[in-house]
């Protein structure tokens, strides 16, 4: 199992807690990857929005780019997933960025930028910067053809492409992301950073099995994840041609020395006052209900942690949540993404109680 974590770019996972000691600062999210690194950490996932979706549109929040490539000059050894939307980006222009984080964080084994392409699903936001906002199906075509774009200016020369979306002339892109890299995975185009991409519609899980590496989940128990990787399996087997999708699952976790301790915990961050009537991030979690084709509906206690974290079960003694890694583990995860508040104590504790090295 790698483990890895959500860079804090909001100020923290808790739409109930307003100050959760983790502020949105270069300050603290270099501070934490630093730490990360020392305590053995394999990654951080970089979120893409330029309004705080989990303490309201008026909150700071960092920006994904600029963050991550602060970062990438900062850490020696932590993988960076950088989440990117299709919609605010040309895909030539970020081919060309990302080949240079990559070579920026470069070490022995190659280079460490990965990617998270997240079809946006917030209008608010689009039409507040500017962008276009198109319609789930819609989002999705743009994405497929995006991919085709970077991809292809990332592994050759002289790229031109003509589609809905974009249209790209005899394409330069030097230098190239670098050829070897250090993970332990089978990407479906060598030496090219991983593509990682979540969805629950039909059209997202069609589009990743045929375009992407890897495939995130939001938060939910071991039988339900081992039920939507064999479902990615049959999509991508498809696709014959490509290497064997990566799984990953997102959770909240909470580690206690008992039980009662970890239940308290999570009175503590869900039993709130009725959001709704704080509705700081509530429209912009209602917006997400509404912009995504979610598997499941969801509750205002859902609305208390971002991403579905607490359906993961991630919480109680060293002992249970080792079981519940163990479990995702042979459900066919081979990557945890995890939040905690406050994560500079949390995820130390994690690692003393629980990260298993060989």
């Amino acid at each position: 199992m790698r483990y890895g974590f959500w860079l804090p770019v909001f100020g923290g996972w808790l739409r109930n807690i307003d100050d959760e000691q983790m502020p949105a600062t270069w300050e603290y999210v270099s501070d934490l990857c630093q730490q990360a690194e020392a305590l053995g950490y394999d990654l951080t996932l970089i979120a893409e929005l330029n309004l705080n979706d989990i303490k309201g549109v008026e909150a700071d929040s960092l920006d994904a780019w600029t963050t991550t490539a602060a970062l990438a000059a900062v850490t020696k050894t932590l993988e960076l997933m950088i989440a990117v939307r299709p919609t605010f980006h040309n895909p030539a222009l970020l081919a060309k960025q990302a080949a240079c984080l990559d070579r920026i964080g470069q070490v022995s084994g190659g280079g460490r930028l990965t990617l998270n392409v997240v079809s946006s699903w917030w209008r608010d936001e689009a039409t507040k910067y500017g962008i276009p906002f198109d319609e789930h199906d819609e989002r999705y075509a743009r994405t497929e053809e995006w991919l085709d774009v970077l991809q292809n200016c990332w592994k050759g020369q002289h790229t031109s492409h003509s589609g809905r979306f974009y249209n790209i002339d005899d394409n330069v892109l030097s230098p190239k992301p670098l050829p070897t890299r250090g993970y332990s995975r089978a990407p479906q185009g060598a030496g090219l950073p991983t593509l990682y991409a979540g969805g629950e519609s039909e059209t997202a899980k069609n589009l990743i099995a045929a375009k992407c590496d890897a495939y995130l989940m939001h938060g939910d128990d071991p039988k339900t994840i081992a039920s939507k990787i064999e479902d990615m399996k049959q999509r991508r087997a498809k696709h014959p041609h490509l290497a064997p999708l990566l799984f990953g699952v997102t959770g909240y976790c909470i580690v206690r020395d008992s039980e009662a301790e970890a239940n308290r915990e999570v009175e503590r961050i869900t039993s709130q006052p009725d959001p709704s009537q704080s509705p700081a991030g509530y429209a912009n979690f209602q917006q997400w209900i509404t912009g995504s084709q979610l598997e499941k509906k969801l509750s205002l206690r859902d609305y208390s942690v971002s991403n579905r974290g607490l359906h993961s079960g991630m919480i109680g003694t060293p002992e249970q949540v080792k079981q519940r890694l163990a479990d995702f583990e042979g459900a066919g995860c081979s990557l945890v993404l995890l939040q905690s508040s406050p994560q500079h104590t949390e995820m130390a504790r994690f690692a003393a109680q629980v990260m298993q090295r060989s």
